[in-house]
């Protein structure tokens, strides 16, 4: 599939499609605007290329494409900053184009569909986000299909939900799996009943490389769901299970995230998205399901359990 790079590749899943490019013996490229952590993350392979750039500075971004066949996206923002989304979007794509990349993959997420109005959410659904945050993502979107669409480069997105793994940060379970592998009380934004999904981290390298070496994918956006509906809460029973412990949660609702949000501006940027908990979007991925074939989902059960594992053995408790 000729040179991959990834930008933003110091994240879960940067790491997640490094680890597939490994497992092919494939060469590839790590982009990223901090050395230190891309050679903490990636120095160990002598397959990995690693290339800091600057997106404000265009010279930088050519350079960081330079060669590459295919650019796979993952660039992420502060959560209070999301304005940047496009905006780092159109100078990596500027760059890309300008040095004649052939595809780019978006690595997305749910926020686009805005609230669903259907049980599941196929590629079909409007794409209808009632927030800033949604918005920017949608916009971050319409750049890569609109270049796509001029014939400049070609372009696709796949959709995540809520995502979860070892080693991962970020996640909206970071928090549970931390508590359970401290003993201590773990503090989720509820209701935690509610219908949920969680993609394993894991389970995205594989299915990123099949989705870009398909020529039919690109100029259109596909969906990557978990490995079934679940609840928070769920989870968490299963967690604490793996550990010998009763549950121990604290529940944080909206009004919560408001009065917290005070104080730890992280969590009032939460409040936007928090319809989420309440009419969660449940991806139907049959599409991508038909181009690709059957591909591995890990089960909760197994997901749970290493995740659980890799936060104990962090801590040295394992």
């Amino acid at each position: 599939m000729g040179k991959t790079a990834l930008f933003g590749a110091t994240g879960a899943t940067g790491r997640s499609i490094a680890d597939a490019l490994r497992s092919r013996g494939l060469p590839y490229r790590v982009v990223g605007r901090n050395r230190q952590r891309l050679t903490e993350s990636f120095g160990g392979d002598p397959r990995a290329e690693i290339v800091t750039w600057d997106p404000e500075d265009a010279l930088s971004v050519r350079a960081a494409a330079r060669g590459v066949d295919t650019l796979i996206y993952l660039v992420g923002v502060p959560y209070d900053n999301f304005e940047l989304h496009p905006r780092t979007m159109r100078q990596a794509l500027d760059g890309a184009v300008a040095e004649g990349v052939k595809r780019l993959v978006l690595i997305g997420t749910v926020y686009p569909y805005g609230v669903p109005v259907t049980e599941r959410v196929t590629e079909a659904h409007p794409r209808n986000p009632p927030t800033f945050k949604g918005r920017m993502r949608k916009e971050q979107e319409d750049l890569v299909l609109a270049a796509h669409a001029a014939g400049k480069i070609q372009g696709t997105v796949l959709r995540l939900p809520d995502f979860y793994g070892p080693g991962v940060e970020g996640s909206f379970l970071t928090g549970l799996f931390k508590a359970v592998a401290n003993r201590k009380t773990a503090d989720m934004v509820g209701p935690i009943d509610t219908p949920h999904e969680f993609v394993y981290v894991p389970d995205v390298g594989p299915v990123t490389l099949a989705l870009a070496e398909k020529d039919e994918a690109y100029g259109h956006w596909w969906n990557f769901a978990g490995s079934g509906v679940t609840t928070q809460r769920q989870i968490a029973d299963e967690a604490f299970a793996i550990v010998g412990r009763r549950p121990k949660i604290r529940v944080v609702g909206k009004l919560g995230l408001r009065l917290v949000g005070l104080f730890q501006p992280f969590m009032r940027e939460l409040v936007e998205m928090h319809y989420l908990q309440t009419t969660p979007v449940l991806l139907d991925d049959s599409a991508l399901m038909h181009l690709l074939g059957e591909v591995h989902k890990t089960p909760y059960e197994e997901g749970v359990r290493l995740t659980l594992e890799s936060y104990m053995a962090a801590n040295g408790k394992a």
